[in-house]
């Protein structure tokens, strides 16, 4: 071969061996890019499977629903590794539910679960969210003592028994009223309706909480008792079975740790949380901001059950002539122990 022949040869061999290197080369960082990208697809999925999913029902959307709430949507839950499902769901209904496995927690801490123990279902209050409840004993305008009010009618939700029906028995009394000298009537359905009774001038007195307390003050309605300022009653919570307690105490201490996180972010965080009432509570800033101020106050700072506060809960169950037979203790319907530990856990200081 002659040599020219021969060198353009080589150059050809040299070009080609060139050209298989750099296709060679791209299909080796083409599969490790593809590998890569499939060690981080299956990492997410691995790690969306890690979360523990956890059903919690809550009776509605209100103001104390608050940490539940915020817990969900600033991703504290799943920050603690939770996928938790907010179910809407009547407390009687949930105690059901919560028996037969449905749902994992009851958020609430009030008559109804406390009811559902003292009747045989085997659960206990574990959380509270606020340990005081944000109603005022609002009159109409001529009223401006509670002297003034004697023989009047006042309206109230939940029903003569309820939980607001206690506390406002409690009140008076730690104010040196007697109850029994005004007419406690029961008023169905939402505080709307409890509002509109007072605006109608059907009663002359109501129990509001936000933000229809704000909306009656604006309208010229007196403010006569703080009666969440004067009793320990629980505003929220939660509540799960004994055997959730017993057979996975890590998980419950998780859900614990997080609505206390959010709890905290509520009350440092004005602003964001104003914002959130907007949003899911449905209130204009000023009632949103109004909303807040008196809630805050409200909280318990370390969400452990108090014994006042059960204490109470099972006086209006008995108020109703239900379980009257029976000296009911703190452990029969509470369990503080993973949430005092959890307190711990988060520095605060206990008592």
């Amino acid at each position: 071969m002659l040599p020219a022949a021969k060198a353009k040869t080589q150059r050809n061999g040299i070009m080609t061996n060139s050209r298989l290197r750099k296709f060679f080369g791209r299909i080796v960082c083409r599969a490790l890019l593809a590998l890569g990208l499939a060690i981080v697809l299956c990492g997410v999925g691995y790690a969306q499977e890690r979360l523990t999913k956890v059903r919690i029902s809550n009776a509605g959307f209100t103001i104390t629903a608050l940490p539940l709430l915020a817990a969900k949507d600033w991703g504290v839950f799943s920050a603690n590794g939770l996928d938790v499902e907010l179910i809407v769901m009547s407390p009687t209904l949930a105690a059901a539910a919560v028996a037969q496995g449905d749902i994992d927690y009851v958020a609430g801490v009030g008559p109804a679960s406390v009811a559902a123990t003292l009747s045989g279902l085997p659960s206990r209050a574990i959380w509270f969210s606020s340990d005081r409840i944000s109603y005022w004993l609002q009159s109409a305008p001529s009223y401006k003592t509670l002297q003034d009010l004697k023989g009047r009618k006042i309206a109230l939700s939940g029903g003569v028994g309820g939980t607001n029906h206690v506390a406002l028995v409690i009140a008076l009394e730690k104010s040196g009223a007697n109850p029994k000298e005004y007419a406690m009537v029961g008023i169905p359905g939402q505080q709307a309706q409890v509002f509109y009774s007072l605006e109608s001038n059907f009663v002359e007195a109501a129990l509001l909480s936000p933000p229809h307390m704000f909306i009656a003050a604006r309208k010229g309605f007196n403010k006569l008792l703080d009666v969440g300022a004067m009793v320990e009653m629980p505003g929220g919570g939660l509540t799960t079975l004994i055997k959730t307690i017993q057979s996975r105490p890590a998980e419950v201490k998780r859900v614990i740790h997080a609505l206390q996180l959010a709890k905290d972010e509520v009350r440092k965080s004005k602003p964001k949380t104003v914002e959130l009432i907007m949003r899911l509570l449905k209130m204009d800033k000023q009632a949103a901001s109004e909303t807040y101020d008196v809630f805050q106050t409200t909280l318990n700072p370390t969400g452990i059950p108090n014994r006042a506060g059960i204490d109470n809960l099972v006086r209006s169950l008995q108020a109703q002539g239900r379980f009257t037979d029976r000296k009911v203790a703190f452990t029969e319907v509470a369990d503080d122990r993973l949430a005092t530990e959890v307190a711990k856990e988060l520095g605060y200081k206990l008592p």
